[in-house]
């Protein structure tokens, strides 16, 4: 669905990217993490011609990225986290705007309005940043573009949205369909997005199906921490400390949170992808 090959990008003087490789394949519900100013969105306009690189090429759903055909632009459907919207009514908004979508449904876009409980008949710059980020997300799950991208779809939504959006995601999003989410709320997603991404100073350092994870290491709890070479990641706790280790034969992996993964690739990357390629039992 989308290939980057050898892409450099900058902003004025400072590189963000260099030559940075990355494929995504249709079908997948991909988490994009990364700490501040990693590049996440910048990233994801990349992808979908908003910006341009400087050198290196991007491939999104078949066309070069950056040249933004009314094919490529069709399929896609990105949802910033920070929004705008037109003084228009939800109503008038999707009569505009729902052309540019050849696989719109009406008939979804109700169903999500309704679940959301958006108001439809006043303006959406009225609206509250809440009531404005639910409209929009229903109105991207009823385009079912083969390519969705959602950057911090959480934020601004209360808890029983926050339920509401996992669920539709979960019943909705074909398996056709690609999704990128990226977002710091990892908690918020952590049972829909597989596999991860995780960026760090321009670079993807980390990306794997989460299931893969779940047999190679261990929590255990520790008073004091001893064995320094077998510890990827370590933190402390009330009465010592939570430590992830590579799991053994005889133990069974207990379940790994997207958070601890997250801080054990931005913490010791290069050991954590030997061991998940099998290269560290030298």
């Amino acid at each position: 669905m989308i290939k980057i090959n050898n892409l450099d990008f900058s902003y004025k003087n400072t590189s963000l990217f260099h030559d940075l490789d990355m494929n995504l394949d249709q079908g997948n519900i991909y988490g994009l993490l990364g700490r501040n100013g990693a590049g996440k969105t910048t990233l994801l306009k990349l992808m979908t011609g908003l910006r341009f690189p400087d050198s290196g090429k991007i491939i999104t759903g078949g066309f070069t990225a950056s040249s933004r055909p009314k094919e490529m632009l069709e399929k896609i459907c990105f949802i910033p986290e920070e929004i705008w919207v037109p003084p228009l009514t939800a109503k008038k908004y999707v009569q505009r705007y729902s052309r540019c979508y050849p696989s719109f449904s009406h008939e979804l876009l109700k169903t999500h309005i309704e679940e959301f409980e958006v108001p439809y008949q006043r303006n959406l710059n009225k609206l509250s940043l809440g009531q404005k980020k639910k409209f929009l997300l229903a109105f991207g799950f009823a385009s079912q573009c083969e390519l969705l991208i959602l950057d911090e779809p959480t934020n601004g939504l209360d808890i029983p949205s926050k339920s509401i959006f996992r669920r539709l995601v979960a019943e909705y999003i074909k398996d056709e369909q690609t999704v990128i989410i990226s977002t710091h709320q990892v908690r918020d997603v952590e049972n829909l997005i597989d596999p991860i991404i995780i960026l760090d100073e321009g670079k993807v350092i980390f990306q794997q199906y989460v299931n893969a994870l779940q047999d190679k290491f261990r929590i255990v709890n520790m008073k004091e921490i001893s064995d320094t070479e077998k510890i990827l990641y370590s933190e402390k706790t009330l009465g010592g400390y939570s430590v992830v280790m590579e799991a053994d034969t005889e133990t069974e992996a207990e379940q790994l949170d997207i958070e601890t993964i997250f801080n054990i690739a931005v913490n010791n990357p290069d050991k954590l992808n030997k061991i998940m390629k099998g290269e560290d039992n030298e």
